[in-house]
């Protein structure tokens, strides 16, 4: 149980509020994943192919190495769902220039074009939260998603030079 302490400042560290923001988190990520679900299931694909083709579509030319740090998952899993979008012509693999083990991954234009399918409701559906919720809560939606993050994947989100941003947890 989280560390309660008395006080009105306090009282949204109570454990049913703890509890409602967890499960608020459950909801909202069944609604923002729901609409990319059904795309991936037409075309036999699941999350993990969805995860990979959008951190490959943000990041272009990112290495296998990179996005096994972003994604946290083993090389098995990763070469199982890479090779079934490289198979069906969503990702290509080029050799890095520099050492020729690395495996720089691009989206093709197929590749592009389904990463803005699968993206496109879940940017409407985050725009239009933050335009309900206003700046400010913006901003603390924000605040509270980087405290949940370990510190490196924190310093990460930090803006350049915020060394407030790394040791915090």
């Amino acid at each position: 149980m989280a560390d309660i302490k008395a006080g009105a400042s306090q009282l949204f560290l109570r454990e049913e509020e703890l509890r409602t923001g967890m499960e608020l988190l459950f909801y909202a990520y069944r609604e923002f994943t729901a609409e990319p679900d059904e795309i991936l299931a037409q075309l036999g694909l699941g999350r993990a192919h969805h995860r990979v083709i959008y951190f490959v579509g943000r990041h272009p030319r990112i290495t296998v190495s990179e996005l096994l740090a972003i994604l946290k998952i083993t090389k098995q899993s990763l070469s199982r769902v890479l090779g079934e979008l490289v198979r069906q012509g969503f990702v290509t693999q080029a050799t890095g220039l520099r050492d020729r083990r690395q495996r720089l991954l691009e989206l093709t234009e197929k590749g592009v074009e389904l990463e803005r399918k699968l993206s496109e409701t879940q940017r409407q559906r985050i725009a239009r939260a933050y335009r309900t919720a206003g700046a400010e809560a913006v901003q603390g939606f924000r605040k509270v998603m980087m405290g949940m993050l370990d510190d490196e994947d924190r310093a990460k989100f930090a803006p350049p030079g915020d060394v407030r941003a790394v040791g915090r947890r």
